[in-house]
């Protein structure tokens, strides 16, 4: 037996369903064990794919520590003065 992965529209879902019930002997129905621990799993793989591949492509980039904790310390600067009371 060989395993597929298929991802349907929900407004065909119920047409996949019959031909699932009309071909039952033939087809075994698993749950996917990702979708268990994580609902949304396949989503974030998907996102985290882009990410990478946009930081590959240069389109993104990524920063060091030191940088970001720059960054942060002047946000909160900004913040505190801002919503100062």
């Amino acid at each position: 037996m060989q395993t597929l992965t298929i991802r349907v529209k929900d407004d065909f879902m119920h047409e996949v369903l019959k031909f699932i019930e009309k071909a039952k002997d033939n087809i075994t129905i698993e749950r996917d064990e990702n979708l268990k621990l994580d609902p949304y799993f396949y989503e974030r793989q998907e996102g985290l794919h882009q990410i990478r591949d946009d930081i590959k492509s240069g389109k993104s980039k990524t920063s060091n520590f030191e940088d970001f904790k720059i960054e942060m310390d002047r946000l909160e600067k900004e913040l505190e003065l801002k919503y100062a009371n």
